[in-house]
């Protein structure tokens, strides 16, 4: 059976694992959602529909009304790649929110991650 590439998995698979990470971390869903919403553009009634609809992750980041205008500002290693040198743009969205959820469950403060 062949690999899912990374845009193939839904939404509403990821979701609960970055709940799971952050509130392992003593971080809460409302600052989880709060950070996926400043990358997206979703609302609350957006992002409940995305992830209720499971939807795959290129439909969730095709469907974002807004990628935040500083989301290029998102950098760092995730799986041992450089975030801002993704060419892929879906590819780098979905890295840039991993980077996010990871610096909401290290602690780092909302308005530095909000940048």
């Amino acid at each position: 059976m062949p690999r899912k590439s990374i845009g193939e998995y839904e939404i509403s698979q990821i979701y609960p694992l970055y709940i799971e990470k952050v509130e392992k971390k003593g971080q809460t869903k409302e600052d989880l959602d709060r950070v996926i919403k400043w990358l997206t553009g979703h609302d609350d009634a957006g992002l409940a529909r995305q992830i209720e609809s499971s939807v795959t992750l290129e439909t969730f980041f095709d469907e974002a009304p807004q990628i935040h205008e500083n989301a290029d500002q998102v950098k760092g290693v995730i799986c041992g790649i450089r975030v801002e040198e993704i060419e892929d743009p879906l590819v780098r969205n979905i890295r840039r929110l991993d980077k996010l959820v990871d610096e909401l469950a290290r602690g780092k403060a909302l308005d530095k991650i909000l940048r």
